[in-house]
């Protein structure tokens, strides 16, 4: 799995409660994403067997409002990310200390 800023946002979001279902519309909002770019991640995840998906039960309250489809982490979906997300802090740590560690060469300042 690449971790691209977009697919960092996402998994942020889904592990924040593994086990929470969200829709679509609502990951939008919370890793404020397209649904352009939302939706294909989200099919690859499932492919990969890190997300499943599930359509919500007919609601005669919904009001005319179409079905929604909830997303959620698999067992190993939540394992890949913690680490994945894990990795990406450490490596945003080194890099945040190697440019704040970096030695001032002499002539450049």
């Amino acid at each position: 799995m690449r971790l691209t800023g977009p697919l960092e946002r996402v998994l942020r979001v889904l592990t924040a409660d593994p086990s929470a279902q969200h829709y679509g519309y609502d990951l939008m909002k919370s890793a404020r994403l397209p649904s352009g770019t939302l939706y294909p991640m989200l099919a690859r995840l499932q492919q990969e067997g890190l997300v499943q998906s599930e359509w919500e039960a007919q609601r005669e309250d919904a009001g005319g409002r179409p079905l929604r489809k909830y997303y959620r982490l698999t067992a190993e979906g939540a394992r890949v990310a913690r680490l994945e997300l894990a990795h990406a802090s450490t490596q945003a740590r080194r890099a945040a200390q190697g440019v704040a560690t970096r030695p001032v060469r002499e002539g450049t300042r």
